[in-house]
C-alpha cells in the first residue's frame, strides 16, 4: 500500500483590492491551524517521502509551518494543483507513484472532490474539507489511480 495525504491550505486573509488570489497570505488563525496540522501529522507518524505543493502563497506558508515540525522533505511546487479538478490531481498522484507516502498541499473544491472520488468513486460524494483539513487515503501499491481504489483511513481538522 501507499499513502496519499491531502492537506488543504490553512485559513487565508481575504484578497485586498488589486491583490491576486494566489498572493493571499495566511491569517493569524491560519498560522495556528497550520501549526496544529503539523503537530497532528508528526504525532500520527505521517512523514511524507515527497510533497507536491501549489505555488499559491497560502499553500507555501502552510507547508513552511508543517516542515518546521516534520523536517526536510523532497518538496516540489506544482502549478497544476492550483484550481485543479480531480482528474488533474489523480494524474499527479500517478506521476509520483514511486513516493510511498505523498503529501499534497492545495485547495478546495478539488481536494475534497478527489478524496471522495478516490474513496467512493463519486466526486459528488464529498462532505467538505475545512481549512487545514487533512485526508489520508490508502492506495494500492501498484496500478493506475482510478475512482474508488482508495480507502479513507484518517480525516482531521483543527
Amino acid at each position: 500500500m501507499r499513502e496519499l495525504i491531502l492537506l488543504r491550505h490553512a485559513h487565508a486573509e481575504p484578497a485586498q483590492p488589486g491583490q491576486a488570489d494566489a498572493e493571499r497570505p495566511l491569517s493569524l488563525r491560519g498560522q495556528a491551524e497550520a501549526e496544529a496540522a503539523a503537530r497532528w501529522l508528526a504525532g500520527e507518524g505521517l512523514r511524507p517521502v515527497r510533497v507536491l505543493c501549489s505555488p499559491a502563497r497560502r499553500t507555501r506558508e502552510t507547508l513552511e509551518r508543517v516542515l518546521s515540525v516534520l523536517g526536510y522533505v523532497d518538496v516540489r511546487y506544482e502549478p497544476r494543483i492550483y484550481e485543479a479538478v480531480p482528474g488533474t490531481l489523480m494524474a499527479l498522484v500517478e506521476e509520483h507513484a514511486e513516493a510511498g507516502r505523498l503529501l499534497m498541499v492545495g485547495h478546495n473544491p478539488g481536494f475534497e472532490q478527489v478524496a471522495a472520488l478516490l474513496h467512493s468513486g463519486q466526486s459528488s460524494d464529498f462532505r467538505g474539507m475545512p481549512t487545514a483539513g487533512i485526508a489520508v487515503l490508502a492506495l494500492p501499491a501498484e496500478g493506475p489511480v482510478e475512482p474508488g481504489i482508495g480507502r479513507l483511513t484518517r480525516f482531521w481538522w483543527p
